[in-house]
């Protein structure tokens, strides 16, 4: 992916067609959108330049398909109708507000049961071809997960998506249609006579921060710029912990004292209010995302930085006082639900219990710097996958990781784990008893525990047979070993909530009619309606919410 954009002829342009704020994925999509319509855009972003394709940059780059070849492949029957029965029974939709976002979510199914993979096809955007089963559910057929896997993994992970869209938007600066300004934070949104009609904001000291770190706050000038259509496309909250935490919501608890960032400090939501003060309504602020699975990044790029893993159904989780969670809140099947449960214990961490063996098949990291192989579309990387050893950076983390403990035993392991929390009294004796009481279920081809019912149903699924799910065994087999604990924190991500859009990404206001001139795309509009996905997603479904309402709003805005 280019990571900078051209020399720019059009770079004193102050009026346009329309006024994009956000270089993410949402702000690309859209400003590709209206540049195919022959449109003049200004493209503004507080954020250096090398931070082009904002958090889909750094995503694994799995999109939410519906009944696509790759499934079909691997003798997966998915359908419209069983995504939106699977959708509908994880958003749970129940609010008056939620009138617009259920609008979106069955727009955007059609979209994924329809043009979406032959639309980013046309693009050169391929997948990889084993479709991942993420948020698994458990709870039933009209409860929340998918009901089969559809977690496509994009060739070329977060950039891959990225790639075709930044080619798009190059092409407009090298020819004048893009004015595309960096370092220029918008700090008001110009209205008259109710109509949103530019902005206004600081020009900030350049900077040379690398991707994702920390740029200088230093104002060193103005500008304004005006055009009939502003589109809204700044992200979320999720590197903001005390919005975070002053929106999080009674249903997920007590928010937690201490959190990892799964985003760069810049995604605080300054637009969000910002938007507000121009006549734009915000709801559902109480829904979010936030991961229970993060570790300490050993190699940090932001503050507070955390990875999340992205874990197989076979690792034991435990509370941070060594008690199991209950079924169905097994590793891959309900973050928010196992999200709810951890915060009601009064602790900020929990534990996964595993082998060797288990972290090989299936430990993979979030995030396109976690996997070389599969960014830099390397088939000889790739290839390692299935052969013994787990990837390289799980091993990097397994080795200078703060959060992983290795060992020969049950007791040294559990030391180590005491060791890391010192101040949480870990139950060592419930700990061995329900290691040793699931390594007796295995012992047989059926069981009582849930879990293993589940592991063994995976592998059921030729894609987790092939590269996800470890063959059932006794965690105290030592051919399986070393044995590894890993201490998982709460890693902020999404919002789910945002500004309220309608079926053209258009914002309303309170009094539920649109605020002409603004738009809205992305996290910041709940990728799409003000929260798309209701209580809870299905993964694989963010960087298509912001291809989707980005698209949506590009040519919306084209045609206004």
């Amino acid at each position: 992916m280019p990571a900078a954009v051209p020399p720019n002829p059009s770079a004193d342009r102050t009026e346009a067609d329309a006024i994009v704020i956000g270089s993410g994925l949402a702000g690309l999509v859209a400003a590709a959108e209206l540049i195919d319509a022959g449109k003049r855009v200004i493209l503004l972003e507080q954020e250096p330049e090398s931070n082009l394709g904002g958090q889909a940059h750094w995503s694994f780059g799995g999109l939410f398909l519906v009944d696509s070849p790759e499934q079909r492949h691997l003798g997966v029957r998915d359908s419209l109708e069983l995504a939106t029965q699977d959708w509908f029974g994880a958003a749970a939709f129940d609010r008056p507000e939620d009138h617009w976002p259920k609008r979106w979510a069955e727009a955007y199914l059609d979209f994924a049961a329809g043009e979406k993979r032959a639309w980013l096809h046309d693009q050169g955007v391929r997948f990889f071809p084993v479709v991942g089963w993420a948020e698994r559910g458990g709870y039933g057929a009209i409860g929340h997960g998918n009901s089969v896997p559809r977690f496509h993994i994009t060739w070329g992970t977060g950039p891959g998506v990225v790639a075709p869209f930044v080619r798009r938007v190059n092409a407009g600066v090298e020819d004048g249609t893009v004015s595309a300004h960096f370092r220029h934070r918008v700090d008001e949104l110009l209205t008259e006579d109710g109509a949103v009609v530019g902005v206004r904001g600081s020009v900030l000291a350049p900077s040379h921060a690398e991707r994702g770190a920390p740029s200088s706050r230093e104002v060193v000038g103005e500008f304004s710029c005006r055009a009939p259509a502003v589109l809204v496309a700044s992200g979320g909250i999720g590197g903001n912990h005390d919005l975070v935490r002053e929106q999080w919501p009674a249903r997920l608890g007590t928010p937690p004292t201490t959190m990892l960032s799964g985003v760069p400090a810049h995604v605080d939501g300054r637009m969000l209010a910002i938007s507000e003060r121009a006549g734009g309504r915000l709801i559902n602020g109480d829904r979010m995302w936030h991961y229970v699975e993060g570790i300490t990044n050993w190699d940090p790029i932001w503050p507070q930085h955390g990875i999340r893993i992205l874990p197989g159904p076979s690792s034991l989780w435990f509370d941070a006082t060594g008690k199991r969670l209950p079924v169905p809140l097994f590793p891959g099947f309900d973050t928010l639900g196992t999200l709810a449960h951890l915060r009601a214990t009064g602790h900020d961490h929990s534990w996964f219990v595993l082998t060797q063996r288990i972290i090989e098949k299936e430990f993979a990291l979030s995030g396109s710097e976690q996997n070389p192989d599969l960014t830099g579309k390397d088939l000889g990387l790739l290839a390692k996958r299935i052969g013994p050893g787990a990837p390289g950076p799980v091993e990097a983390f397994k080795e200078h990781g703060a959060d992983f403990v290795v060992a020969d035993t049950l007791t040294e392991l559990i030391a180590g784990m005491q060791e890391l929390s010192p101040e949480t009294p870990i139950d060592a004796a419930n700990v061995i008893a329900e290691v040793e009481a699931r390594d007796r279920e295995i012992d047989n081809p059926f069981t009582k525990d849930l879990q293993i019912t589940a592991l063994r149903g995976a592998r059921s699924y030729r894609g987790d047979k092939l590269i996800r799910v470890a063959a059932p065994h006794r965690l105290l087999d030592p051919k399986a070993g070393p044995l590894i604990a890993v201490k998982l924190h709460v890693l902020t991500r999404k919002s789910l909530g945002g500004l309220e859009t309608d079926l053209a990404s258009r914002v309303l206001g309170p009094d539920g009619n649109p605020v002409p001139g603004l738009y809205a795309a992305g996290e910041a509009a709940g990728f799409g309606g003000g929260g798309i996905h209701g209580y809870r997603a299905l993964e694989g479904t963010f960087l298509g919410g912001c291809l989707f309402s980005g698209r949506t709003a590009g040519r919306a805005m084209a045609g206004a």
